[in-house]
């Protein structure tokens, strides 16, 4: 490794650090709480493949690599579709239509709700019931037995490599650590070498805070054990093989540890996975035990050059699609000290750069095909008890993991969203006919590996029945920036089942004669009824209605691409022109439920009312500017009243006022949440940490340079450097995707594009529209590019 001086030249994305995260305070963290704040884990640096994930702390003295794996839950499948709910259904939608809001929902926080536990008592408590919990896999631990002081430490994470690396002098001699997570081999490599030979003496260790046992054998470190199912018995069982591999120096396993003495070079090699498997209704039948044999062995023959070679061609393949480039950042500055001076009001713009990056850089890292899709977690986790279970939030946290996906050129990183998507329909079925007696499949507010389908254990927040409609608009996402037919033919029964749901679902409101979806929740948001009591359940919240529309809307696109004119796609056609809409209320405002509420929170983290502005497109300013103006009044009174002071809601309206042009507004959000929401390690929080809203940053700053959309009419109207902040005087962007089937490279000076290319991967037709005005285009067949100088400065 190169001296600290010379690699500060080099390090414009990369998170580097002249101190360690200290591993020491881990060994007294209190795992179970749900809710701990590990300040030290929030400094170490995550690495990934999808799968396997660690975080490196790089202490000298006793290194730490904090080990995950995206199975790893506790719990097991349950019996919680509630079989009496049905029988109040309509009752309660009368009381509704009635006006009697306060009977209606205590009514359904009786009868409305789970069987059994649900996802627990509080928030992170299902650790010990069958709902389960995202879990760490455990600690790896390597004791050095060189104590001496030490200097010239320096430690980063490369974005553009994926590799965390560590550097250090101690007693005259260079030490370097490098760790990565080899998608390509399924292992996690770590590499430590020194300047001088005979120089690493250490001892390593496998352990987690409980459920595990270690032993050695054939040449391996093994930790094994099996999590809780929530019953009393065990559920998931997991393995962890570990093995060294050095250069010269004596190898010693015992039942506890591996020890490594007077060795020039050594590599660990780590696998790990469990008996998990995504298939209804067990949910097991992995072969984990002989899968991590395999990649052991496979690896152990394999050069460090061989594997780290492999592992940078496969991620950047992914990565450097997209480059992003704010000309006056500096990038001289440590990344925790650039995180203070921002929690002082004084943002580096190199972190937008960053912050852009180590979203694309996370997706890659947790979710690769074949793999569980990011949770709230991504695939890190360093408790047994995360914060919310580390499950899948569907009222919008595993949406907006998934928001960057397709714009900043992922698409592959999106399929583990579908099969999860897919893996709901069949428990889901069950839950829409126990449930509700209703046709096709539903799920609510969360999920887990476990099918988990039924609403929560309260129906304030548990009665979110559009979570299926939100969630399948990631399906035509995807069908839109790719055009992927195939796909969209294997997916489309999955959009008819959640169709058929929502068919069978609505109900006609007898004072307008449309159709409303009800008894729902406006996600966890609480109203004031006319008696004065506080209430979240109503008929036709804007969030179901617009929701479903955007589902009806796919669905009839669907059929469309895929040529199928049936009676099926006619009476959704009909059920979609009969969907009550979105109202504007006496002050101008969304009307967030049907009548005109006040808010009991009003500066409410969720904005979910506004959906049909981003993520949706049903409101946008070229065809429904009364709507969107509605909606910049909506924005400006939910941040009047403190709206937008956690993470997630934070990122979310970066990509709002995007879509309303309002650039200062969207930087000034972008703002607020790298002063307040980002550790040194720029993970986001909620708080705690969640890591919905990095990835939410890089789609609300990719939503600020390109805007796309396919309008009901079948333009493709792409949109260039729609939120420009003034700030934002000079720079460039390259790669990003567009609806339609399409590539952008953008340059821009004193605020002006002076270049823009678009690569059609399609053969779609399009516009270009920039500053209001269409330019001047030439059709483009599959794999020609329009490129344009802006010699007039529009």
């Amino acid at each position: 490794m190169t001296s600290c001086s010379v690699m500060q030249k080099d390090n414009k994305l990369s998170l580097w650090y002249r101190a360690p995260a200290d591993a020491s305070v881990v060994e007294n963290v209190h795992y179970y709480n749900g809710w701990n704040e590990d300040k030290e884990w929030l400094k170490a640096l995550p690495v990934g493949n999808g799968s396997l994930g660690a975080s490196v702390y790089g202490d000298v003295h006793k290194e730490l690599v904090q080990l995950d794996e995206k199975t790893m839950w506790s719990g097991s499948p349950q019996d919680s579709d509630n079989p009496l709910a049905a029988n109040y259904l309509e009752q309660i939608r009368a009381l509704l239509f009635e006006g009697k809001y306060k009977e209606a929902s205590e009514l359904t926080d009786k009868t409305q709700i789970c069987k059994g536990a649900g996802s627990g008592d509080v928030a992170g408590s299902g650790y010990s019931c069958p709902f389960g919990c995202y879990q760490m896999l455990g600690n790896l631990w390597v004791d050095f037995e060189n104590k001496k002081p030490y200097t010239d430490y320096y430690r980063e994470l490369d974005l553009s490599d994926a590799v965390a690396k560590v550097s250090y002098r101690q007693d005259g001699v260079s030490y370097t650590r490098e760790v990565f997570v080899s998608a390509p081999d399924q292992v996690m490599v770590v590499k430590l070498s020194a300047s001088k030979k005979k120089q690493l003496s250490f001892t390593c260790k496998l352990n987690r805070p409980e459920r595990f046992s270690t032993h050695a054998e054939n040449g391996q470190l093994i930790m094994t054990g099996a999590l809780s199912e929530g019953k009393g018995g065990d559920g998931l069982r997991y393995l962890a093989r570990l093995k060294a591999v050095t250069a010269n120096g004596e190898v010693v396993y015992s039942d506890s540890s591996v020890t490594v003495k007077g060795a020039d070079e050594a590599v660990l090699l780590l696998t790990a996975s469990t008996d998990y498997k995504l298939q209804y209704p067990t949910y097991k039948g992995r072969d984990f035990s002989a899968l991590t044999e395999m990649w052991l062995e496979r690896t152990a023959c394999k050069s460090y050059k061989q594997l780290l070679e492999a592992h940078i061609k496969d991620y950047s393949s992914y990565f450097n699609r997209v480059s992003f480039n704010l000309n006056d950042s500096l990038r001289t500055v440590p990344t925790d000290s650039m995180v203070i001076n921002a929690s002082r009001g004084n943002v580096n713009p190199h972190l937008y750069e960053l912050m852009f990056q180590y979203g694309r850089y996370l997706l890659i890292s947790s979710s690769r095909p074949g793999s569980m899709p990011a949770n709230l977690q991504g695939i890190w986790a360093n408790e047994l008890c995360t914060p919310w279970n580390g499950d899948y939030h569907t009222d919008v946290n595993v949406e907006m993991n998934y928001w960057p996906a397709e714009v900043t050129n992922l698409s592959e990183m999106h399929l583990p969203l579908f099969d999860l998507i897919s893996s709901l329909v069949q428990p889901g079925t069950k839950t829409a006919s126990i449930q509700y007696h209703k046709k096709g499949w539903v799920v609510h507010p969360i999920t887990n590996v476990w099918g988990y389908t039924s609403p929560g254990q309260s129906a304030s927040w548990g009665m979110h029945t559009a979570a299926a409609a939100w969630i399948c608009q990631h399906i035509g996402e995807h069908y839109r920036f790719t055009g992927d037919k195939e796909f969209l033919k294997r997916m489309y029964p999955v959009l008819k089942g959640a169709v058929e749901f929502y068919l069978d679902w609505l109900t006609v409101n007898p004072k307008n004669g449309m159709l409303v979806s009800g008894p729902a929740v406006s996600p966890e948001n609480t109203f004031i009824a006319p008696d004065g009591s506080h209430c979240q359940i109503s008929m036709g919240p804007t969030h179901d209605q617009q929701t479903i529309n955007q589902l009806f809307a796919d669905f009839l696109m669907a059929s469309e691409a895929l040529q199928i004119d049936d009676s099926f796609s006619k009476r959704v056609a009909e059920a979609k022109s009969k969907l009550a809409g979105t109202k504007i209320g006496h002050d101008g405002r969304i009307m967030e439920w049907p009548e005109e509420f006040k808010e009991v929170e009003p500066g409410h983290r969720h904005i979910s009312h506004l959906f049909a502005v981003y993520p949706g497109s049903q409101i946008n300013l070229i065809q429904t500017p009364e709507l969107a103006e509605a909606a910049n009044k909506s924005i400006d009174f939910r941040i009047k009243n403190g709206g937008g002071f956690n993470g997630w809601s934070s990122a979310w309206l970066i990509s709002q006022y995007a879509r309303l042009h309002r650039a200062e507004d969207a930087k000034e959000s972008l703002d607020k949440l790298i002063e307040k929401r980002i550790n040194p390690n720029l993970f986001t929080e909620c708080p705690p940490f969640q890591i919905d809203a990095n990835f939410g940053t890089t789609a609300g700053i990719a939503e600020m340079l390109l805007q796309s959309q396919v309008y009901e009419d079948g333009a493709n109207i792409i949109e260039l450097l729609p939120a420009l902040p003034k700030s934002w005087t000079d720079g460039e962007i390259s790669g990003l995707k567009a609806r339609g089937g399409f590539e952008i490279d953008i340059k821009w000076k004193n605020g002006h594009i002076v270049k823009a290319r678009v690569k059609s991967l399609l053969g779609n037709n399009y516009k270009i529209l920039y500053n209001n005005v269409y330019l001047p285009i030439k059709k483009l067949r599959k794999g020609e590019a329009w490129e344009w100088s802006n010699d007039n400065k529009i």
